[in-house]
């Protein structure tokens, strides 16, 4: 389940999110191992992120980063017929004084995702419906310490690859987005569009004006030739 490296061609870039407050054995001891892949010279950028131990699942969560990343593990690993979940689990919570239920998403201790020339090359750990297979965050990182690459579980097949993810700023001006049920908006400038299968921000396209009557005004012609679209 590896893959050679062309150190001359490929650049690999390695997130790993970890619950901060949690920084314990065993997982202390896995982020020392990539740092020393990165000053090694393994891995050529190791980013560290923190994320909560769970969070809401809900357009209104401020952790709408978190739940960016689990839905591009989730398409990641439906693409090559395999699963992030577990590690990831979806559960409900019922207050005991509204009586309103929320889902969450919990979050495990860690997770490592590799890109290779910023295309997105495993999520770890993941498994295998079919064998009951995983592929542990603890191979991954021992076959990094070796100078070659992971390779995931199950076939991508002709699927294209998923990027790096967008940042959660406006790419006009630099402002913070808003996301309204996938839809982005920048408070600075006005700035609006979607992110795109291959996670990029795309610009909304402005509507097409409606179809004009050809009955009308506007198709007329006149001795000086057809008559020019109204300016509005």
């Amino acid at each position: 389940m590896t893959m050679q490296r062309e150190t001359e061609h490929t650049s690999l870039t390695a997130v790993c999110y970890v619950r901060a407050p949690l920084l314990l054995e065993p997982v202390d001891t896995q982020v020392e191992t990539l740092q020393a892949c990165e000053s090694d010279g393994a891995i050529d950028e190791l980013l560290l992120r923190s994320w909560p131990k769970e969070v809401a699942l809900s357009e209104e969560s401020p952790h709408q980063e978190v739940l960016a990343n689990y839905e591009r593990f989730v398409r990641w690993a439906d693409e090559r017929g395999v699963s992030v979940r577990p590690p990831f689990r979806e559960r409900s919570t019922t207050s005991q004084v509204t009586g309103e239920t929320r889902d969450r998403l919990v979050t495990p201790l860690l997770c490592l995702e590799l890109y290779a020339d910023d295309e997105l090359v495993g999520v770890f750990p993941h498994s295998t419906e079919t064998t009951d297979e995983t592929y542990t965050t603890d191979e991954a990182i021992a076959t990094l310490r070796t100078g070659e690459i992971p390779t995931a579980l199950g076939s991508v097949g002709d699927a294209e690859p998923l990027e790096l993810p967008p940042s959660a700023t406006c790419p006009d001006c630099g402002g913070l987005l808003v996301d309204g049920q996938g839809l982005f908006g920048c408070s600075d400038c006005g700035w609006i569009g979607t992110v795109t299968e291959y996670g990029r921000f795309a610009t909304q396209p402005e509507p097409a004006p409606k179809d004009r009557d050809q009955s009308g005004t506007d198709s007329q012609e006149t001795d000086s030739g057809p008559a020019k679209p109204s300016r509005k």
